[in-house]
């Protein structure tokens, strides 16, 4: 029976072990950085949407949030809340409103966030709803959240921000800079320390007399040399205009196959007064690749144009349930850009797609959001299977 006890007790602490370990791990999530996208009210109205976010220790966090109705209305908020990483559960409310500015009229509201943190690949998003609450400052007693309604919300984790970064996440945003000067220096092995040159050219020299025979003898067999040379224009005239004749049929059509100097394609102006934001960068083991773009969300009248590698591929071309349809042909270890620009943010800001990558047997689906500040730019790299 003790056996049987300390069998037992041994198991329960070795499962209580993973648990922990399990949590500690879940709990390590790091929420640190700018996210964003967008939160739609329950009578529709779309509202651009920012989270700036410091992620203190475990489960304690602090931020700013940024808010935007097109040029109606502009908000800045403090925030406070917490992660709870066993649960992937992320709340957090709005404090006191800093910056507002509204066309509307009426009073302000903050917001309760109840979202949810998830990830698929590389990307990482906070989906959930909120509760507004009307925004006293006259030391008036507050009210209730959802007294300034609610709705949904989508964020995504990304690295640069519609506005500018907060001083709190300037040094977490740094990248790590790399110092190349400080590599070990490089050893080199005996046999190629130049100690002996002379040595060194005797075994080359060696090596060729073995190789050729015929060179070392001294200026006695200059007669014979030229003896040698009197037949090889006999014997070479039938030879080498063949091979001549043929190669530059060869190097010929290599020109045609290969239009190197078309790759120079002028980068457009839209593109240079713009910035553009890498979205995701795909890698594909097909030779083709169809991508369809779709409005996401309501259609609104959103229009884009498209540029694959600089050059015009869709002009002004409106977003709508049916999708808008480019190929593309891809060259091995050659990276392909896609870029979406903004032509008409439509009736609700800003310009939203839902982007389908279809290559083979795969299929990938990406949110895309551009500005008439912002293009967005999608990569594709083509490695062939083994």
């Amino acid at each position: 029976m003790k056996i049987m006890y300390r069998y037992y007790l041994r198991l329960l602490c070795f499962i209580f072990i993973i648990q922990l370990f399990g949590l500690s791990r879940t709990n390590s999530q790091d929420l640190t950085g700018i996210w964003k996208g967008y939160f739609i009210t329950e009578s529709g109205d779309y509202y651009k949407l920012e989270f700036q976010i410091l992620h203190n220790g475990k489960s304690s966090i602090t931020g700013v949030s940024y808010s935007y109705l097109d040029v109606r209305f502009y908000g800045k908020a403090t925030m406070t809340g917490n992660f709870i990483g066993s649960s992937s559960t992320f709340r957090i409310r709005e404090v006191k409103t800093v910056e507002v500015k509204s066309l509307l009229g009426g009073a302000t509201c903050i917001m309760n966030y109840n979202l949810q943190y998830s990830r698929s690949g590389k990307e990482e998003f906070l989906e959930g709803s909120y509760l507004g609450m009307f925004e006293r400052k006259d030391n008036q007693k507050s009210g209730y959240w959802g007294d300034c309604g609610g709705g949904k919300v989508h964020l995504r984790r990304v690295t640069t921000s519609d506005f500018y970064v907060e001083p709190f996440l300037k040094n977490k945003l740094q990248p790590k800079k790399i110092i190349y000067n400080e590599a070990p220096p490089v050893k080199r092995e005996k046999n190629d320390t130049p100690a002996n040159p002379e040595k060194n050219n005797t075994i080359k020299t060696e090596n060729k007399t073995n190789t050729n025979p015929a060179p070392p003898p001294p200026s006695q067999k200059e007669n014979k040399t030229e003896p040698k040379e009197e037949p090889r224009p006999l014997q070479k005239p039938n030879t080498t205009p063949q091979k001549t004749s043929d190669m530059p049929k060869i190097d010929l059509l290599k020109p045609s196959e290969k239009p190197k100097p078309k790759e120079n394609v002028p980068v457009p102006s839209v593109l240079k007064t713009r910035e553009n934001e890498l979205v995701k960068t795909f890698e594909v083991d097909v030779d083709e690749i169809t991508v369809k773009l779709y409005d996401n969300g309501e259609i609104d009248g959103d229009t884009i144009s498209v540029y694959l590698d600089n050059k015009l591929v869709l002009a002004s071309k409106r977003l709508t349930a049916s999708p808008l349809t480019v190929k593309i042909k891809m060259e091995e270890e050659k990276v392909h850009e896609l870029t979406m620009v903004a032509e008409n943010l439509g009736s609700i800001p800003p310009n939203t797609s839902l982007m389908v990558v279809e290559a083979g047997d795969q299929r990938y689906e990406v949110r895309i959001t551009s500005t008439e500040q912002k293009n967005a730019v999608v990569r594709f790299r083509y490695r062939k299977k083994n």
